[in-house]
């Protein structure tokens, strides 16, 4: 009942924060029709960016619209789209018949410096979790629908299926460790060796991991976090401690320098010193959950379901306590956050929201530079250590791979130009 209570919460907050409000005449614009979606005829609003008579799914010549109007297909609305930017719903769900000339984009993607490599095969139910250990030729994806699938790196095929017992939480790889969250339940499995342990614990479902040394560290249900220490390749890690102090689930956390940072849906960020397991401090910058974080260079990134993403800094070297030096706003609540570097090593933020896209910023200056778009949120964004690809998993259970192709057009800023101060 917990679990599927917390479930019931994260899907409340995310309904939340997406989609259109109501309009009220047809003095308004389809919402639907600007996204692709609409399937109503007739429809009691607009299929156009004007009052114009006769306007439906098709171009709108520029010569029909009073003086100092753009036609609809190149206007942008708050998503920072043009209309034929826009991902067709009925292309993706296989139904559009308009085909070249419908307005829309016939593409699960937009932009330059990535392509799709492979769409494997599907999950029952939305991925929760991707592991891609470094070396390997096996991938490893985990469910909802309680099954892990192990990928064969070489051919795209699924070559095994693990029945795990109940829902996956999250999945992390280290060395030749795979660790499944699961409820109650971290299963480590070593693929050099083939040993498997269950370590088991009263905290609820794994909601995220992190992995500094021979430690590990489990984002739990309860809002605590359990701490592992490895001790050998052929005997399980030992429970060492809980770290309280979060009052909701623990739902992100990540490892920079000698620090543990990590984010729940109590809407605070905590840092643990490694060393001694104590916190050092408690923050909070965000009016909801801190859905994602991760460090990049001497700063540290976390998306919300506020709809932003804040980078936080020092104020001095080995400062204790953080300070948010940007704010970068979103029109939707954000999922999941990863990064990758082009073919020039200047980084590119992957962020995930809950309008079923992946947006990829330029950092610093948060330039877009493409878009991925899916049928379903994208709830997973893993990136590969040693090359340059990354996976996303989505609401539906669908697993893709991307690979980045080229440079990303544009200018690129060191990352202290955030804060000059940390020059």
């Amino acid at each position: 009942m917990a679990v599927k209570l917390v479930e019931r919460n994260i899907v409340t907050q995310h309904k939340r924060n997406r989609g259109f409000r109501p309009l009220p005449s047809k003095t308004k614009v389809c919402s639907y029709w600007l996204k692709g979606r609409c399937n109503r005829s007739p429809c009691r609003f607009l299929h156009a960016e004007l009052p114009l008579q006769n306007a439906s799914h098709r171009k709108v010549s520029a010569s029909t619209l009073p003086e100092g109007h753009v036609a609809s297909n190149t206007m942008k609305e708050r998503d920072g789209l043009k209309l034929g930017d826009r991902l067709c719903r009925h292309w993706a769900s296989g139904t559009c018949t308009k085909g070249d000339k419908c307005l829309f984009q016939h593409s699960w993607s937009l932009g330059e410096g990535f392509s799709l490599l492979a769409t494997l095969e599907r999950h029952e139910k939305g991925i929760s979790g991707i592991g891609y250990p470094s070396g390997s030729d096996k991938l490893y994806s985990g469910g909802k629908d309680g099954v892990v699938r192990i990928w064969d790196c070489h051919t795209g095929q699924c070559s095994n299926k693990v029945d795990v017992g109940s829902e996956v939480g999250s999945i992390i790889c280290k060395d030749q460790w795979v660790f499944i969250g699961l409820q109650n339940v971290v299963k480590a499995w070593n693929t050099q060796t083939a040993a498997a342990f269950d370590l088991k614990f009263t905290a609820g479902l794994v909601y995220c991991f992190a992995v500094k040394g021979d430690l590990l560290f489990a984002g739990c249900q309860n809002g605590h976090i359990l701490v592992w220490r490895g001790s050998s390749p052929s005997s399980p890690p030992q429970l060492i401690t809980s770290l309280e102090g979060h009052t909701s689930v623990v739902v992100s956390m990540v490892v920079g320098a000698n620090r543990l940072y990590t984010g729940s849906l109590d809407g605070t960020i905590r840092v643990w010193d490694i060393d001694t397991l104590g916190c050092i401090t408690s923050f909070k910058g965000h009016t909801d959950a801190v859905m994602s974080l991760i460090c990049w260079d001497e700063y540290l990134l976390s998306g919300s379901l506020d709809r932003t993403i804040k980078v936080w800094g020092g104020s001095s070297p080995g400062a204790r306590t953080l300070e948010v030096v940007y704010t970068h706003k979103e029109e939707n609540g954000v999922l999941a956050l990863n990064g990758v570097h082009d073919k020039e090593r200047n980084p590119i933020l992957l962020a995930s929201c809950n309008d079923d896209t992946v947006h990829m910023y330029e950092l610093p200056t948060f330039v877009e530079r493409g878009r991925i778009f899916s049928n379903w949120e994208v709830g997973v964004v893993q990136v590969a250590d040693a090359c340059p690809i990354f996976f996303t998993g989505d609401g539906s259970g669908i697993l893709k791979v991307w690979k980045v192709t080229g440079v990303l057009k544009g200018s690129v800023l060191r990352l202290n130009m955030w804060n000059p101060s940390l020059a």
